[in-house]
């Protein structure tokens, strides 16, 4: 007759056990730490993430005309929508012009003798250039690496004390909420044109502009400045159509936008990203 071993297998020693649960513990806590810095990276493809840590100060006075006419191509702030809610970015933000369009959140944090509750949002309209005469650290906020924001001075007020000159902040990155379609502000000549693209909503930092007269093909447009983007082919006395691509990818074509009759100096508005 057979028999069945009732044998139980050896059981673990307590290091043994210790050493499991050790090794759990260790291996939720990587978990939690690479969640955590998933949610503080700088974003990417125009998704929104934590916050990250920057310093700002502001320019001009309480009027905000310094603000105007930046490094953007917007120009006139209050008539494209964009009022005095408006940073210029250091090199390590401002991405060649690219992130122009940008928007952020952002709250003064760290220091109670200046910071003041609250948050602001604002929007990438101008370029802080580096000022490598003086030291990072004092007095040349914008110089690479560091992440700064030169906002004007009413949205600077919001965050924190006047006499604070410059304060920690948290920023993020969030969707462009806009009034109204795309807007595309034809200027150039009949051998060139210049398309100053604004009012994005969503990401809103374009990366791609393609256009196309009623009697041409799509043609691809090239980054002037800021942006502005441009083409050397005419195409006066057509319709024109255009296909903008913000930094997220997402694609919106706007057909005949501008009539047959358009000028230069004219202003046309499109579809809205969703």
């Amino acid at each position: 007759m057979e028999t069945t071993d009732l044998t139980l297998p050896p059981s673990k020693s307590d290091k043994q056990i210790a050493k499991m649960c050790c090794s759990g513990y260790l291996i939720a806590i990587i978990a939690i730490m690479a969640a955590f810095s998933a949610n503080v990276v700088e974003a990417k493809h125009g998704k929104p993430y934590g916050w990250i840590k920057a310093h700002a100060t502001f320019y001009g006075d309480i009027s905000g005309q310094e603000t105007m006419q930046g490094a953007c191509g917007y120009g006139d702030l209050h008539k494209q929508g964009y009022g005095l809610e408006t940073a210029a970015l250091s090199t390590a933000l401002f991405n060649d012009g690219l992130t122009c369009g940008a928007c952020y959140e952002m709250k003064c944090y760290n220091t109670t003798q200046w910071c003041k509750p609250g948050i602001i949002q604002i929007t990438a309209t101008n370029f802080c250039p580096p000022n490598w005469s003086i030291p990072s650290d004092n007095g040349g906020w914008c110089n690479p690496p560091r992440k700064h924001f030169d906002l004007s001075m009413s949205s600077f007020l919001k965050i924190a004390e006047y006499k604070a000159g410059i304060v920690p902040v948290l920023y993020k990155r969030v969707p462009c909420v806009k009034n109204g379609g795309i807007k595309f502000e034809i200027k150039g000549n009949p051998y060139w044109t210049l398309v100053l693209v604004y009012n994005v909503a969503g990401v809103g930092n374009i990366v791609d502009v393609k256009i196309k007269g009623s009697g041409t093909q799509w043609y691809q447009m090239s980054r002037n400045w800021g942006q502005n983007w441009q083409t050397g082919v005419r195409l006066q006395g057509q319709s024109l159509s255009f296909i903008v691509t913000t930094q997220g990818g997402k694609t919106v074509q706007s057909d005949n936008v501008a009539p047959a009759n358009w000028q230069f100096g004219q202003t046309f508005e499109g579809k809205q990203f969703n």
